[in-house]
This record gives structure tokens, C-alpha cells and sequence, in this order.
């Protein structure tokens, strides 16, 4: 075995019957066959060396190096001499999922929304901040803890939300959590537990996400309408809701902001209603034409929960988030975490903390900013040229915007026909409560397309874009 290798042998689940009759290398060869052919080993794992196969079962190396042979012979295993021993790439294994058909045309662009920029994710900074945590890390922080999560992260997360977002953030009720489901789950299991029933939920918005979650807390979701200043909270007043998930910086996915009047009108209903309003805080971080709009929960901390991620910031892969819970919900909302999961990966959130007070995270929006701020740029410009008479809207903050089609359009014609040509747009009917199709919009996401890209994607399909056009295949 080559030195890089010593020691690393990997397991494998295998057991001989000494009582059993049947040879000791059959029992072997038969094992090892059927992990093969049922999937248990794939092409191209590893075996344990012959070595630490015989040391683990309590036989010789030379009976394990035979039946290793005689593997290899029937088309099961590849061993050559200094390397591992591996399963063959053509050993017979039961088909898995189907993979992507290699003839499918790859997408010139792919105008998905909700995704940031994962190119530009600072791994080396990251990884940075990572070696330091691990380096700083006292050793009782790697018990299981806090279920709110490391008090070093909450107090960091803190000072950046009363700094950033002109929160009311007191660290000793910020539970960290596993991004925005997870905050929303605990949230609303914390709700139905008080005796709220109903929740409401912005539409257009999330009415899966929203459905999905209030049902897994046994509560009912109702839709709430949404306009050019944000909820409707007389509407919201006639649900009978004692809850209600709202984007109030940048709302999903219209974009506009909820206005001045009818912050203070959600306000008034949550206390009269003893209400609580959820807001979900996703990418307030990006702003390009207009001031700062500071978080809801700042004027009202003990109706409000703030649910906060670094899923647009950085990326959704690192799963953390944090919940700015009022006082009357920072002990259940922390209990229904430590039931959940224990709490939240602890290395991973002092890596955080380090990234966000050594500068380098704000160094990274900043940058960020200018980076979404340049491909909406581009994307003006390439409707400009390409579809000149559609309307863009929700410009003013994070990295998607909304293409209102021509009365006449068919939404779901428009993105068939787009996909056909290779550009992936996706309709504003799967933000809406029942899916309605009517007004024709397309929700384009900006954050993970390249300035070529955006500008090739709508040369290819501009005219499926202008009030004049009819998608292919209707008349």
C-alpha cells in the first residue's frame, strides 16, 4: 500500500460463519459479489486492503488476496499492483436515477431566481475563517451546547443587524438555525403551540413554502393580496390570521417595498390582534436605487420574529440562519430546535462570526453589490435591445426582477418556447395561491448569469417577449 494511503483503509460491513460449513473464502467471494451487483459498492470504490480485510475477520491475507483474485477475474474488481483495489467500471450494479440525457442542449442562460452568484462565493476567505475558529475553538465547544447556538455568533449577528438592519437585536434571544425553512418551521410550531390557528402569507409570495410549513405545524395558510405598497392589511384584518409571513424590504417576488403607512398599519393589527408578524429578511442586503430600508422588527421587537439567512449573501449550502425571536417566543422557538436537531453545526458558526468581524463579509457585499449591479445593467440594456416594449419592474433591490408579457401572452407557452430555445425563464404563476397564469409575468433572476450570458439569452428569445408576439405554437 503507498504511503499516502497508510491507515486509510476504508471499512467495509463483512462477516464468516466458521460454523457454517461452506468455505471461508466462498462466504467472502459471495459477500463481496452481492455488495457489488446490489449497489451496496459502486464502480470505482475502494476495498479494504487485504491486510485490513484479513486483520478485521480474523483471516489470513493470502486467503483475502485470492478471493480478491478471483473477483478480478470474473469482471467484479480492478487491482493493480501499488494501487487500491477497486470495484470495476463494469461490474454489473442495478441502474440508479436516470442520468441527465447527454443530448439535452445546455442552457445559454438560465434566468433562475433565488440563486446568488455561487462563482463568486469567497472560499478563500471562508476557509480562512474556518482554520481560525478551529484554531480559537475552546474544546468544550465541541459538546453539544446552546440549542440557540453559539452565544460568539449571536453576539457577532447582533451588533451586524443593529449596525445593518437597525434591529432590535438582543443575542439572548436570536436562536441560530438551519436556514429559512428551518427558522419558519420553528417559528410556526412555536405559534401553534400559543394557540394561533391561521397563518397568512403574501400573494403573490411563497404559497408552497408558506403551505408546506404551516401544515407540518397543523396550522391553516391563507393568501393575502399584495399591491404596489406592499400586503393589504385590511384584507389581511378580514382572515382572521394571528400570523402573517411577509417580505417588507424587498417583497417576494413583486419587489416593491411595503410602504411607510402600511408598516405601521401591520403593526397596529398585530397588537390589536395579539398577532405576530414573520418577516422574512432575504436579500435587503442588495439595494441599488433607492435608501436603506431598515428591518420591521426594529419597530415592533415583541410582534415581530426576523428570519435571516446567508443564503444570498454567501451561498445556500451553509445552511445557516438566525431567527430574532420576542421575548415571549425565544424559549419555545429554542426548545422546538433543540427537539429538532440539537442545534446548529458550532465550527460553522464561529466561522461565520469570524468572517463577519474580521470585515472580510462586508467586503464581500460590497463587491457583491457592484457584481448584480452591473448584470442588471446588462439585463436592461439586452431587453432594451431585444424586447423594447416590455415593462421591468422590482429593479431596486436583489438580483431578480419582473417581466410583464403582453396581455395577450401565455406565460406557460412563453417559457416552453424559451426552453426550446435553450434559455430557462420561469413564470410568476408558481408565486401565486392557486398557480393563476393571469397578468403574464416572468420572475428573472439575475444572481448566478453572467453579463454574456443575460445579453445572449435575450437576443434568443426577444421576440417571445414583445406585446406582438404570440409563443410558438399558438395562433
Amino acid at each position: 500500500m503507498p504511503p499516502q494511503w497508510a491507515g486509510l483503509s476504508p471499512e467495509l460491513l463483512l462477516s464468516v460463519d466458521r460454523d457454517s460449513g461452506e468455505q471461508l473464502r466462498a462466504q467472502l467471494e459471495r459477500q463481496v459479489r452481492d455488495a457489488i451487483r446490489t449497489g451496496r459498492l459502486g464502480a470505482g470504490e475502494r476495498l479494504p486492503s487485504s491486510r485490513e480485510l484479513a486483520r478485521e475477520l480474523g483471516l489470513s491475507r493470502g486467503l483475502v488476496q485470492d478471493c480478491y483474485a478471483q473477483l478480478q477475474a470474473e469482471g467484479y474488481l480492478v487491482t493493480r499492483v501499488g494501487s487500491a483495489t477497486r470495484v470495476a467500471a463494469g461490474a454489473h450494479v442495478p441502474p440508479g436515477p436516470a442520468s441527465p440525457d447527454p443530448a439535452a442542449p445546455r442552457l445559454i442562460a438560465d434566468f433562475r431566481h433565488g440563486v446568488p452568484d455561487l462563482g463568486s462565493f469567497p472560499l478563500a476567505d471562508w476557509l480562512w475563517a474556518t482554520r481560525e475558529a478551529g484554531r480559537a475553538m475552546p474544546t468544550a465547544d465541541l459538546d453539544y451546547g446552546d440549542p440557540r447556538g453559539s452565544s460568539v455568533l449571536r453576539e457577532v449577528v447582533a451588533g451586524y443587524l443593529r449596525r445593518v438592519r437597525a434591529a432590535a437585536a438582543d443575542p439572548e434571544r436570536i436562536v441560530v438555525c438551519s436556514g429559512y425553512a428551518q427558522g419558519l418551521g420553528l417559528t410556526l410550531r412555536s405559534l401553534a403551540l400559543a394557540g394561533v390557528r391561521v397563518v397568512a402569507y403574501e400573494d403573490p409570495g411563497g404559497p408552497a413554502t408558506a403551505s408546506a410549513a404551516a401544515g407540518a405545524a397543523g396550522l391553516t395558510a391563507v393568501p393575502v393580496p399584495v399591491d404596489e405598497d406592499g400586503i393589504d392589511v385590511r384584507a389581511l384584518d378580514a382572515t382572521g390570521a394571528r400570523a402573517v409571513i411577509v417580505t417588507p424590504a424587498h417583497q417576494w417576488p413583486t419587489g416593491v417595498v411595503l410602504a411607510p403607512a402600511r408598516r405601521l398599519a401591520l403593526i397596529e393589527w398585530a397588537t390589536r390582534r395579539d398577532a405576530y408578524v414573520i418577516e422574512d429578511d432575504y436579500d435587503a442586503e442588495f439595494r441599488y436605487d433607492r435608501e436603506p430600508v431598515g428591518a420591521l422588527q426594529g419597530l415592533a421587537a415583541d410582534r415581530v420574529v426576523s428570519i435571516g439567512t446567508v443564503s444570498k449573501s454567501l451561498a445556500p449550502a451553509l445552511r445557516i440562519g438566525w431567527l430574532l425571536c420576542p421575548p415571549a417566543f425565544a424559549v419555545p422557538v429554542a426548545e422546538a430546535k433543540r427537539l429538532t436537531d440539537r442545534g446548529s453545526p458550532t465550527l460553522d458558526q464561529l466561522a461565520l462570526a469570524k468572517l463577519i468581524e474580521s470585515g472580510r463579509y462586508d467586503r464581500h457585499l460590497r463587491r457583491m453589490r457592484t457584481v448584480y449591479a452591473a448584470r442588471r445593467t446588462a439585463l436592461v440594456t439586452a431587453l432594451a435591445t431585444h424586447a423594447p416594449e416590455v415593462r421591468l419592474t422590482g429593479l431596486a433591490a436583489g438580483f431578480h426582477a419582473v417581466l410583464h408579457l403582453a396581455a395577450t401572452a401565455d406565460e406557460r407557452s412563453v417559457v416552453a418556447a424559451a426552453r426550446d430555445r435553450s434559455v430557462g425563464l420561469y413564470g410568476m404563476s408558481a408565486c401565486r395561491s392557486g398557480h393563476a397564469s393571469t397578468p403574464a409575468q416572468l420572475v428573472l433572476g439575475f444572481g448566478d448569469v453572467g453579463e454574456r450570458a443575460i445579453a445572449e439569452g435575450m437576443a434568443a428569445v426577444g421576440d417571445l417577449l414583445t406585446t406582438d408576439a404570440r409563443p410558438a405554437g399558438r395562433s
